[in-house]
């Protein structure tokens, strides 16, 4: 059974290590290593996550597996939707189960929060995870190129999963 423990300031150090080995193990067939580095200073070093708490009011979140930390998501409330940041879990742990159960703890967030769905953006190119996501019941509605500098860009889909009111 996962648990999810929230990541606070006393435990960020742990996953700043949590999400630099699964990110240089995820994305070594899919980016360089010079912008693997760079998306790990910009959106997952200490100084990062940390702003990203306090002034973006994200909530990460360790997911546990008898007691060894086995990935981990972030997620965000914007207007409309929760919006899901990052849901990485390593590798020896995918394609067992744990990111669908993810994924419904997040549900379970977003309704807590009165949202009617939520939103995410996936690389293009990361056709495992993209066809996990459909499995979900997301749906692209969308694309987009954001450049984030150093000449490095992130091509996504935004996926979208609503929920069905009777």
């Amino acid at each position: 059974m996962l648990i999810f423990q929230q990541v606070n300031f006393d435990n960020i150090d742990e996953l700043v290590v949590l999400a630099d080995a699964i990110w240089h193990e995820y994305w070594k067939d899919k980016l360089s290593d010079e912008q693997i580095e760079y998306m790990l200073k910009c959106f997952q070093s200490k100084p990062a996550i940390i702003k990203q708490i306090i002034n973006e009011n994200y909530q990460y979140y360790f997911i546990n597996n008898s007691s060894e930390n086995i990935g981990y998501f972030g997620v965000t409330n914007k207007d409309e939707y929760l919006f899901l940041s990052k849901l990485y879990i390593s590798k020896d742990y995918r394609a067992k189960g744990f990111g669908r159960q993810t994924f419904e703890k997040i549900k379970k967030i977003a309704q807590l929060c009165h949202k009617n769905s939520i939103q995410l953006t996936v690389n293009k190119y990361n056709t495992d995870t993209i066809n996990a996501y459909k499995k979900w019941g997301l749906k692209q509605i969308n694309s987009l190129v954001t450049d984030i500098g150093e000449g490095f860009v992130m091509d996504d889909y935004i996926m979208e999963y609503r929920f069905q009111h009777e």
